[in-house]
């Protein structure tokens, strides 16, 4: 299967991970479909902290930060990914590939979602499956495609 395309967060990660902890707001560029009502639903529906971090403005549709400096990322509005190589685990009823390639940040991008979400996160502040259980509630607002997580065989 082919590996999924990975879309890079340049400004996000130099905001995530450089000194813009005094800003209030946490500068990001939105996905090519943000305007997508899905991800109005999803952004409405946010929670305030997640794993004992603080929600932070963003200025980009249908996006989220949470941490000073941030250290959770949200993008919602990316192309649904197609088949991967990556690990695909189902959280609170919500399956996310997970891409470690960059560890100890980690990527998290819904799979048979559409559109997807991906969500950026620092393994050292935050655990990924804490942070995943409380965006659930959002993210399953997104529309299936009737793709899911499938076991891999055993070697």
């Amino acid at each position: 299967m082919p590996r999924l395309r990975l879309l890079a967060l340049p400004l996000a990660v130099a905001v995530m991970f450089g000194g813009a902890a005094c800003s209030s707001t946490v500068s990001m560029t939105p996905a090519k479909g943000a305007n997508d009502p899905a991800c109005a639903e999803v952004s409405v529906r946010l929670p305030d902290t997640v794993d004992g971090q603080e929600r932070r403005w963003t200025d980009a549709q249908a996006t989220g930060a949470w941490g000073s400096p941030a250290t959770v990322l949200l993008t919602c509005g990316l192309a649904a990914p197609g088949p991967s190589t990556l690990d695909c685990q189902t959280v609170d009823n919500v399956d996310w590939l997970i891409d470690g390639s960059e560890a100890p940040h980690y990527r998290f991008t819904t799979f048979g979602r559409t559109p997807a979400v991906e969500v950026y996160l620092d393994y050292d502040a935050v655990s990924g499956r804490d942070v995943l259980n409380a965006l659930a509630a959002a993210v399953k607002t997104l529309p299936t495609d009737g793709r899911s997580c499938t076991e891999r065989p055993t070697t």
